[in-house]
């Protein structure tokens, strides 16, 4: 499938004419319909209900059009960037991050960057913390924010901030209502880890911190997702560990219980290559931590 049948095809589309089409692509009419048809043959679907000399969009075909009209808008901005760039008029700076990160700080230090608007592309990317060492080191992104813990000689971190972890039971449970549990509570009750995969990753501490204390920890499921996790507990299915600025999630079927266990904690952390010199860098670090400051500040 190539870039030059989809254009024609949403042209085509938005004309419903093949002649009209053909017109505005500066095109013949005959080579254009052999594209379409060759588009329809690779899809295994018609694209366009023939109605004598008038056409229209089949089922398949609406689809096909609302998702690369998307697409398409997606290109062009990625095609705009990239002339920025190669111009010098903006330089590129990629962000990678944990999904836990957007309870926290992350919503505000994502706002503060729309100020470097005049003179960079941001890019943000969903990342576990191990993707993001490797895209560190590729140079597809410049700052990582993970809670993995992990050594590498090319990789300077940055913690920004400890952050204590909270119990989540289900709504009614045996231990609803109390300011705070101990570590004795959770390992008596079934127990949901997640993410189940990748590994390593935040699983991986959680189960670390229990065993530096010589515990084990019932795990009854894994889930690799938090919000699966989190509706798993919910069903009465077990309970588990988050950061506390997950306790800004509105739900009413689970209870959020302080852990009286000062070093079960989980850090957000910074990341970037090591001795890299650029002053865009140090301004995004600078503001992260003063960001991160003020939040965990105020929600202190």
């Amino acid at each position: 499938m190539e870039l030059r049948q989809i254009r024609y095809f949403q042209c085509v589309a938005e004309e419903l004419s093949f002649t009209k089409a053909a017109q505005r692509l500066h095109i013949a009419q005959p080579p254009l319909s052999r594209q379409i048809r060759q588009l329809e043959e690779e899809l295994g679907a018609d694209l366009f209900e023939r109605l004598g000399r008038s056409i229209r969009l089949t089922d398949a075909g609406k689809f096909f059009f609302d998702q690369t009209m998307y697409f398409s808008s997606r290109l062009d901005d990625i095609v705009a960037g990239t002339r920025r760039i190669a111009e010098k008029r903006k330089q590129w700076f990629g962000i990678g991050f944990v999904p836990s990160m957007l309870y926290g700080f992350g919503p505000a230090f994502i706002r503060n960057l729309s100020g470097l608007n005049d003179r960079a592309e941001i890019g943000l990317a969903e990342m576990t913390t191990l993707q993001q060492f490797k895209a560190l080191k590729a140079g597809r992104i410049e700052i990582g924010i993970g809670r993995l813990l992990l050594d590498d000689p090319d990789i300077e971190r940055l913690v920004l901030v400890q952050e204590e972890l909270v119990v989540v039971v289900p709504k009614n449970h045996a231990l609803s209502g109390r300011a705070s549990v101990g570590v004795d509570d959770i390992l008596l009750e079934p127990f949901v880890l997640y993410p189940a995969t990748p590994r390593p990753s935040y699983a991986d501490h959680i189960i670390g911190l229990f065993e530096r204390f010589g515990y084990s920890l019932n795990i009854a499921f894994e889930a690799n997702e938090m919000q699966t996790a989190i509706g798993l507990v919910a069903a009465g299915l077990g309970i588990t560990l988050v950061p506390a600025s997950v306790q800004c999630m509105q739900r009413s079927d689970i209870e959020f219980i302080a852990l009286s266990a000062p070093d079960f904690t989980s850090s957000v952390m910074m990341s970037w290559i090591k001795d890299s010199d650029s002053p865009l860098l140090r301004e995004v670090i600078e503001m992260a931590k003063k960001t991160a400051l003020q939040y965990y500040s105020t929600a202190a």
